[in-house]
């Protein structure tokens, strides 16, 4: 399933030492251009998806909205997170690639405003 083969990757990169979390942590690491990939729980706030989403496309960094923060926390071996970022491009393209495929990953801007065309 695609879903544990991403989660078990985000574990090796947390192994790896290639993966960073925590909000000001990757929000630095965005800004510096040291985050290939950005991960969002999917309960995250409001407030939270908008600044990781304002933040990852002005510096042009990918994001995904994927999983909760319990899946998330579990599979790097921590408590409950909400925000990852990878640091690694070989890793963040790993992952990506399987999180694209995954049905849990919903762009965020495809929610609103198309509705009755």
């Amino acid at each position: 399933m695609k879903t544990n083969k991403a989660l078990s990757q985000l574990g090796m990169a947390m192994r790896a030492g290639k993966l960073i979390t925590g909000d000001e942590i990757v929000l630095k690491a965005v800004r510096a251009g040291k985050a290939h990939l950005v991960i969002l729980a999917g309960d995250a706030s409001d407030n939270t998806k908008k600044k990781f989403r304002d933040k990852c496309g002005t510096y042009g960094i990918q994001l995904a909205e994927a999983f909760d923060r319990e899946q998330l926390g579990r599979a790097i071996g921590k408590s409950e997170r909400v925000v990852l970022a990878v640091t690694d491009m070989q890793f963040g393209k790993m992952i990506g690639s399987h999180l694209s495929q995954n049905t849990e990953v919903d762009p965020i801007e495809q929610q609103t405003g198309q509705q009755g065309q």
